[in-house]
């Protein structure tokens, strides 16, 4: 189910949140909204914490727009993790004072995870890639979308 709502007018880069408990995965686009690349995964000790954190990679790379996961359950319905993401978003557009919109991020830890299934990723080294891998789909499927919308 694709979010309806325009996309606000930005220029600068996209950065995707994969919004997380424990780890957050981080992705940027190229400053053409062609390609989007894995930039890591951060920790923070609250949502406080980890909007400023975000932030500070929001300024220091020239983000113009800042997308958030939304993990939408599969029915379409909005569950609790939802609801955070949400709130979570919100504590990022006043942080950042960015446009921040939510990204329908089914499937993309499915799909990351086949990806390092297929690449023969190890577990460990998983942990510390599948959230940044995550956030690396999802800001692809959102710029290919948007292009495509421009086409």
């Amino acid at each position: 189910m694709e979010d309806k709502t325009p996309l606000p007018s930005f220029s600068g880069r996209v950065l995707a949140v994969d919004y997380g408990d424990v780890r957050t995965g981080l992705a940027i686009s190229d400053e053409s909204l062609f390609l989007a690349s894995g930039i890591g995964t951060i920790e923070a000790t609250g949502d406080r914490a980890l909007a400023r954190k975000i932030n500070e990679v929001a300024k220091s790379r020239g983000v113009g727009l800042i997308i958030v996961g939304d993990p939408i359950n599969m029915n379409g319905t909005r569950g609790p993790r939802s609801e955070k993401a949400r709130a979570f978003a919100e504590k990022l557009r006043a942080e950042t004072g960015l446009p921040v919109v939510l990204e329908d991020e089914r499937c993309t830890t499915l799909s990351a995870q086949v990806f390092l299934n297929e690449t023969e990723t190890r577990k460990k080294k998983r942990k510390a890639i599948i959230d940044a891998l995550s956030a690396e789909i999802m800001l692809q499927n959102f710029l290919d979308r948007i292009r495509n919308l421009k086409n």
